[in-house]
């Protein structure tokens, strides 16, 4: 067992860079400082400040006094996903590089990422309360891209969301129809944000159906577009609006030696992860997306 957690510590930060480089919402993970363990073991609580306003200073009376809500929200982790896979021993031969190096990152570049990316933005896009365009529409040129985003902005400027911390997450297609306009207007605008994501279309969905494995015609796994679920345009997010966690991601790994069934290397995944909207900031959120199938 000792030396299976070496292979497995050996290998986790190139799993780690591999995730970095290839998740387009990394860049919304949180600080796991500002969450704690929650009574239950799947769930965390979250430090929610309810402050009142001004009052009335009165020179006779003084100050009107005021009171201060610290509150904490339970929220539980909606994400748990896993596989394991058999490498034979001989196919492996007499080195673990080529079965846990090469199989382990492409599992997670070409499975894992893309479908943490798609559940992330799709469950973003559910939340109720964010802002949204009323009426979903396809953007067939730069000009009407750089209208809708301007669009976006401006309820998001509206409600008093922070303009420093807002990502814009687009598809590569919109993005270069917007950078084909070559113009101030469209600079400006992308310059607008801290950060611009190009996101493939394949992982932009408001509503997705995760396949559970086992279940016929789903046992490949995955992802795939909801019935329901419209292809995302763009989506606006100002990063403190996100809480997203990582909580169990660790790669396993049973030896030859280990294994009771047959001679050859196992290789199991699981991500237990949670990702939601702040209750008081959802106004943090745009989305604007096509009409629906």
């Amino acid at each position: 067992m000792a030396n299976a957690i070496t292979l497995a510590k050996k290998y986790v930060p190139l799993l780690d860079e591999v995730y970095k480089k290839a998740a387009l919402t990394s860049v919304l993970d949180s600080d796991p400082t500002l969450a704690q363990a929650g009574v239950n073991a799947n769930e965390i609580v979250i430090p929610k400040l309810t402050l009142q306003g001004l009052a009335d200073y009165s020179r006779n009376g003084g100050y009107v006094g005021g009171d201060t809500s610290l509150t904490w929200e339970t929220v539980k982790f909606n994400y748990d996903r896993g596989r394991m896979f058999t490498v034979d021993n001989m196919d492996d031969e007499e080195s673990i590089n080529i079965a846990f190096g090469k199989l382990s990152s492409e599992f997670i570049r070409t499975k894992v990422v893309p479908e943490v990316d798609a559940f992330r933005f799709a469950t973003i896009a559910g939340t109720t309360g964010i802002g949204k365009v009323a009426t979903g529409a396809t953007l067939a040129t730069g000009a009407d891209a750089i209208a809708a985003i301007r669009a976006g902005v401006t309820v998001m400027d509206e409600a008093e969301v922070p303009s420093e911390g807002r990502i814009l997450f687009i598809t590569p297609t919109l993005y270069g129809l917007i950078q084909d306009m070559d113009t101030t207007k469209s600079k400006e605008v992308l310059n607008s944000f801290s950060q611009v994501v190009q996101v493939p279309q394949s992982r932009f969905y408001t509503a997705i159906d995760l396949k559970d494995g086992t279940t016929s015609s789903e046992e490949a796994g995955g992802y795939a577009k909801a019935t329901a679920g419209a292809d995302i345009n763009f989506m606006i997010v100002e990063k403190s609006a996100i809480m997203q966690f990582n909580k169990h991601v660790v790669p396993k790994i049973i030896t030859p030696d280990q294994n009771q069934n047959a001679d050859a290397w196992k290789f199991g995944y699981r991500n237990y992860a949670l990702i939601d909207v702040y209750e008081n900031k959802v106004s943090g959120i745009y989305l604007h997306h096509k009409a629906t199938a």
